[in-house]
């Protein structure tokens, strides 16, 4: 997807009927050592329309770089509370356009009733066709598991983020099985 390799985290975000869910694992690492083990990478937006539109963000990279991201997403979503789209693309927009911004490394996953997408530094905002997303160094495992359980469970959108996550937290070095969920 994007040119940039976040390792560190696993992110998912998977949707199932009207139910949009995503998971992060909880470690942060420090080169070769587990820092942390109880982050939390995955948050429900309070900010003005945000909250009745119901914005859900995951963040794998940096933390302090993700977060100013998340701060400018809000920015943008305050103009367009109800269209996450409209607000990915200027924060992608702003984000490689801004000398400041373009060294930043972070990816988001955000998604809201409609839609889900990739938002990172190199313009892409990308909306997976199936509605499965995983973004940080684990987030092929569990995008991968994601769609095996989809495909051949009846498990809904938060069953499948959990499960999936387990996979990867199981596989993947810089990812754990201490997870946080949010749920639309």
């Amino acid at each position: 997807m994007s040119k940039l390799k976040i390792r560190s985290t696993t992110v998912l975000s998977v949707r199932r009927g009207q139910e949009v869910a995503i998971a992060g694992d909880g470690q942060v690492t420090m080169g070769n050592t587990v820092a942390k083990a109880d982050a939390t990478k995955v948050r429900k937006l309070k900010g003005v329309g945000a909250e009745k539109a119901g914005v859900l963000v995951g963040f794998a990279g940096s933390a302090a770089d993700a977060f100013a991201l998340m701060e400018r997403f809000e920015e943008h979503l305050k103009d367009s509370p109800a269209n996450i789209k409209r607000a990915s693309v200027e924060l992608a927009k702003q984000w490689r356009t801004d000398r400041a911004m373009r060294k930043l490394e972070a990816l988001l996953s955000v998604a809201d009733r409609e839609c889900s997408l990739l938002v990172s530094g190199t313009g892409d905002v990308i909306e997976p066709s199936d509605g499965v997303l995983g973004i940080g160094s684990g987030g092929d495992y569990a995008r991968s598991a994601a769609r095996a359980l989809l495909t051949h469970t009846d498990q809904s959108a938060e069953e499948i983020v959990k499960n999936s996550m387990a996979i990867a937290g199981d596989l993947c070095i810089y990812s754990n099985t201490n997870v946080t969920v949010e749920v639309l």
